[in-house]
């Protein structure tokens, strides 16, 4: 009892806010020791202050929300239009998108995405509202903003009685949210990168890929034998188009980017992309130029739309298709539509084409190729195929990187088509490619790679889904990225070929005719293994070195980069850098430190006036001595101990270079045949 009436006191002093020590008392069985503390008096309307560092209460006013989902809606702030919103219309500009409210703003901005989602035949447009069907609902508040929402003036049909919301625009970090909710295969990865997975393909189609023919695209685009342009009619595509946008309008929501092509403000394009994932639209995010919020408010209508709905088949009886997958460009509608494929880089791609016969109409070559430019503003082009080392050769800590894959050159300059990279991941590691490994960190998109389940981290040697594993990310992760990314005219064209057959000089000089020759050749050698052993290696050919994306006939492009080359005084460079002493199997693979000398060489300038001699055959200028590269291998006969095998392989590869050109021969250049004779005899001479 007085053990109890001693804690009875204990409780009154303290509720007193008396200064009490409790005197030790030996515990009762089964109960626990009473806890000994000092507090201070305090007023009942201050915080609690601890005295001599024993007791601190850390409390602070209560948070202004009377339910969990106020609360979470207090989390994230509204954010602000960054364009000042004049509240009256200028008689000049009526409805230029920064002269009117935001309320207006986002009514025709809604009004433009419906437009963009509307059926050719039953409707004007789905209704549309901004934001996740997902979320909950927020506690109504005193001053509610309700969503913006446009409702056109349709016919009755299931799509125009349900609202399509529309996620525009999302950051990064909301993707992330959706396509962890929401889409199977979604992962964070160990360095903050978005792991998904592409589906069934994980590759291109570019057989299945098609551009609608008519009255202009028959004399104006490359048809025909070794054209990568497969032809459809319009009302093929327009039945494909249906198919995509019905398709869009029954799910509750889709996602829009708004964004850029080219970083020549004076020639960039405005492109819409609308798809069903969010892995999509964070990959065109990063792909494409991210506009600013003030260009975003100012977009109006696209140039440009793509019409992703790659999770739903095309009808394989429709006339033209050949596979559940279709790929489908009309240029007089300006409008993209993907069914059958969850691959990504279909839209970048397409896009590319596109850009391909948008470009040249306003005089600027578009150009597959990398880019970089010296501290002195020494600007060189990098041309090659898979395995050639382009990402590697035009990625140098020395120059800045103006871009890796899509260029333009214009009178302005040159300048990247896109605003991301889109790099390779197989066999990836920190030590070979330092730039991209560090790149692919939050924010970036990883595709089909595999990883561990606890840890997440990556392995980027695993092909158990595909070889094809690819990082895609925005430029300026890579540290010496140029931004903007554009620059003055290039000094040099550097034409890169894998050759296994051992026979091309490591490095030699081009006149403007072995120029286009090369170019429209695009050469490089596939080595092909069986576990049977070594075969012979396989030469390819991609015109303009990427055929896969031309619109035009490959001479074309070829007699607009003579024609700025000369003009603004570029040099042409054919670098090998496969082997040497032997093909694939008998000789050495060009070492990249020997490669990346006469690299710097090209770009330093000391090539230009160096002692030349000219090989047979290909007629090729080689120098004879190349500072850090092994004099007897610049030749390349001399690398060889049997010359008479390297005669034969010599005229070996000739031939297959003289055969693939064959298709191009009898396509006439300019107003005479002129250019397109001497074009032709700048190739090998058997």
């Amino acid at each position: 009892m007085a053990a109890d009436g001693q804690a009875s006191n204990m409780d009154n002093n303290l509720a007193n806010g008396s200064s009490v020590a409790a005197s030790a008392q030996p515990p009762r069985p089964g109960v626990l020791p009473r806890i000994q503390t000092r507090i201070t008096t305090m007023a009942a309307s201050k915080p609690y202050k601890a005295e001599n560092n024993i007791c601190h209460d850390d409390s602070s006013r209560p948070v202004k929300a009377q339910t969990i989902d106020e609360l979470h809606s207090l989390q994230k702030k509204r954010s602000a239009p960054t364009t000042p919103i004049k509240q009256e219309v200028t008689a000049q500009s009526p409805t230029a998108f920064s002269t009117i409210s935001e309320e207006e703003r986002q009514r025709l901005q809604l009004q433009s995405i419906s437009a963009s989602l509307a059926s050719l035949t039953r409707e004007s447009g789905p209704k549309v509202v901004k934001g996740d069907p997902k979320r909950k609902l927020e506690t109504p508040k005193a001053h509610e903003q309700h969503h913006q929402y446009f409702t056109p003036n349709i016919s009755t049909s299931d799509s125009a009685l349900k609202f399509t919301h529309i996620l525009y625009n999302l950051s990064p970090a909301e993707l992330y949210e959706q396509a962890i909710k929401y889409e199977h295969g979604s992962f964070i990865t160990s360095s903050g990168a978005l792991a998904t997975l592409s589906g069934a393909k994980t590759g291109r189609s570019p057989r299945d890929k098609r551009v609608v023919i008519d009255e202009n695209t028959t004399d104006e685009l490359w048809w025909g034998k070794g054209s990568p342009n497969i032809e459809m009619d319009e009302h093929t595509f327009l039945v494909n188009r249906e198919r995509a946008v019905d398709y869009l309008n029954s799910l509750d929501k889709v996602f829009v980017n708004d964004q850029f092509l080219n970083w020549d403000s004076e020639n960039r394009i405005k492109v819409r992309i609308v798809s069903a994932r969010a892995y999509h639209s964070l990959f065109m995010h990063n792909m494409c130029i991210r506009p600013t919020p003030e260009e975003l408010e100012n977009f109006g209508t696209p140039d440009f739309t793509i019409y992703n709905a790659g999770q739903f088949p095309c009808n394989r009886y429709t006339h033209y298709m050949t596979s559940s997958t279709s790929i489908d460009i009309n240029l007089a509608r300006k409008e993209m539509v993907i069914l059958g494929t969850q691959y990504a880089g279909e839209m970048k791609k397409g896009l590319f084409s596109v850009m391909h016969y948008l470009m040249p109409k306003r005089g600027i070559l578009s150009l597959h190729s990398g880019c970089n430019m010296g501290k002195d503003g020494d600007v060189a082009l990098f041309f090659g195929l898979s395995g050639t080392g382009k990402t590697t050769l035009s990625t140098d800590h020395n120059r800045l990187l103006i871009g890796d894959d899509e260029h333009c050159w214009s009178d302005n300059g040159v300048s990247n088509i896109e605003g991301g990279c889109y790099a390779k991941c197989i066999d990836l590691s920190h030590e070979k490619e330092p730039d991209i490994f560090n790149a692919i960190k939050f924010g970036a998109v990883l595709e089909n790679v595999v990883f561990d389940e606890h840890t997440r981290e990556v392995d980027y040697s695993d092909k158990s889904v595909t070889e094809n594993t690819r990082a895609s990310y925005p430029i300026e992760y890579i540290p010496n990225a140029k931004i903007p990314c554009v620059g003055p005219h290039p000094k040099n064209v550097i034409l890169l070929a894998c050759d296994a057959f051992g026979v091309l000089p490591p490095v030699s000089k081009l006149t403007m005719a072995q120029t286009m020759y090369h170019f429209i050749t695009g050469y490089t050698a596939l080595v092909a293994g069986t576990e049977d052993g070594i075969k012979e290696p396989q030469a390819t050919f991609s015109a303009c070195f990427g055929a896969a994306f031309i619109m035009l006939h490959p001479t074309k492009y070829a007699a607009m980069l003579a024609e700025k080359m000369k003009k603004y005084g570029a040099t042409g460079w054919l670098v090998n850098t496969g082997w040497c002493g032997g093909r694939y199997g008998v000789g050495s693979r060009i070492k990249l430190p020997y490669t990346r000398n006469i690299i710097d060489a090209i770009h330093s300038g000391v090539l230009l006036n160096a002692e030349y001699t000219k090989t047979e055959v290909f007629g090729l200028e080689i120098p004879t001595l190349v500072e850090g590269v092994p004099s007897e291998i610049l030749n390349p006969m001399n690398a060889w101990e049997n010359k008479k095998l390297y005669k034969e392989t010599l005229l070996k590869l000739a031939g297959l270079f003289k055969q693939n050109f064959e298709v191009f021969s009898k396509y006439k250049i300019g107003s005479d045949n002129k250019l397109t004779e001497e074009i032709l005899a700048a190739g090998p001479n058997i």
